[in-house]
């Protein structure tokens, strides 16, 4: 595997860190600004909005750009949103540089996934995937833990300029590893991508996503109170687990590009029906502390087998302009955590008890064998007709060397 997918993971190191480590760095936020907890809360939600809008919006205005400078260029807005930041004066600043974190977020890991396929033989594109995901899931075990152990200990502030420097090494790695490749043609400019988006088994892979990781996040969003309520863990123990569902996440995302690229439809319903299986057994497996520790490894590995197929599933039906669709992808991820954790919440506040989120999950799994299987039959049903076709526009191999790509 080329080098330059170490530069693809290590930005994707430093985006998994700063997503995710605000929720632990929650109440030192709200005592620091003197406001409450649910108030800084709104902070998540800010940089979730900065990742649906940046995705397709960033992708799309860079359309004809090489991309490896537009990497480097969303790096470079990365490290300037950590920044302000760690300098934000108050709570209204803080949620103005949390949702400019938030928008280079999807377009890096749309084009970078583009990018990362490009480098690689046809055979090796979904584990080339898997390999810039990598930095996100590892994030989980290393980069939150640590982020989240120095606000503690030099407060909230010194977690996000140590996050700008992660951006930083990672624009060195960029410019370092990534071949140079010329701003795209004519016919690859941002009416091409608009028009490979608007495509029905484009739109079923994005569904796909939304239904899918929605199952995750309805159960992992409430799993601390999973944890604690119905499996009798104490608080502190939590973060052990949750890095335990980043070792889960790392081993099913590696799994996962490695089975699709043998076969990425039977690798995507694999890994939602083992999902459904795991979030079925939830109730069961939280009643000790044992086997509540094997379903929160159980869940990180289940559902990240599904990452790269659905990722290289979106660019397959979108070959004619991958970059906007690969975004929208990321966006759709994040639609799937707002939208799983709002219907996992429902089933709380209706009273069905702590572990009810992950039946939750279970019936928005079932959609999304649904809606996997209606762009299965789409595409055959397209295959079948006469002169008919999966994908409209022939997926491009790597560049030979001097080509298109040089060093």
């Amino acid at each position: 595997m080329p080098l330059a997918l170490l530069a693809l993971a290590v930005g994707a190191f430093g985006i998994g860190t700063t997503e995710f480590v605000m929720m632990g760095l929650l109440p030192e936020v709200a005592d620091d600004l003197h406001v409450s907890i649910p108030s800084a809360g709104h902070l998540v939600s800010a940089y979730a909005l900065g990742v649906v809008i940046g995705a397709p919006l960033l992708a799309a205005v860079t359309a004809r750009l090489s991309r490896r400078t537009v990497l480097i260029g969303l790096m470079a807005l990365f490290v300037v949103g950590n920044t302000l930041s760690a300098f934000a004066p108050d709570q209204h600043w803080l949620l103005a540089a949390r949702f400019l974190s938030g928008l280079p977020h999807g377009a890096f890991f749309g084009v970078g996934a583009v990018v990362a396929t490009g480098l690689v033989a046809p055979e090796r594109r979904a584990r080339s995937v898997s390999l810039m995901f990598l930095g996100l899931t590892v994030a989980n075990i290393v980069g939150v833990p640590v982020a989240t152990f120095v606000g503690q200990h030099l407060g909230w502030r010194a977690t996000f300029l140590g996050v700008g420097l992660i951006g930083l090494v990672a624009i060195a790695s960029l410019a370092l590893l990534v071949p140079r490749d010329h701003a795209h043609a004519e016919s690859a400019g941002l009416r091409r991508e608009l028009t490979a988006l608007n495509a029905l088994p484009v739109w079923l892979a994005l569904g796909t996503t939304v239904a899918g990781f929605g199952a995750l996040f309805a159960a992992y969003s409430y799993i601390t109170p999973m944890l604690t309520d119905a499996a009798g863990y104490a608080e502190g123990s939590v973060t052990v687990l949750l890095a335990l569902f980043g070792v889960g996440a790392t081993v099913g995302n590696l799994t996962g590009g490695r089975l699709a690229d043998r076969s990425m439809r039977g690798t995507l319903f694999g890994g939602l029906a083992a999902l459904g299986v795991v979030l079925a057994l939830f109730p069961l497996l939280m009643r000790t502390e044992v086997t509540a520790a094997l379903a929160v490894l159980l869940l990180g590995t289940a559902a990240f087998v599904t990452s790269s197929p659905l990722q290289l599933m979106v660019m397959e039906k979108a070959s004619a302009g991958p970059s906007l669709a690969s975004s929208a992808n990321q966006g759709a991820f994040n639609l799937a955590n707002a939208g799983g954790a709002w219907i996992g919440g429902l089933a709380i506040a209706a009273g069905f008890g702590p572990t009810s989120p992950a039946v939750a999950g279970l019936l928005l799994v079932v959609l999304g064998l649904a809606v996997a299987a209606t762009a299965a039959l789409v595409d055959r049903r397209r295959a079948a007709a006469p002169g008919g076709r999966v994908v409209a526009v022939h997926v491009p191999e790597p560049a030979p060397e001097g080509s298109v790509l040089h060093h």
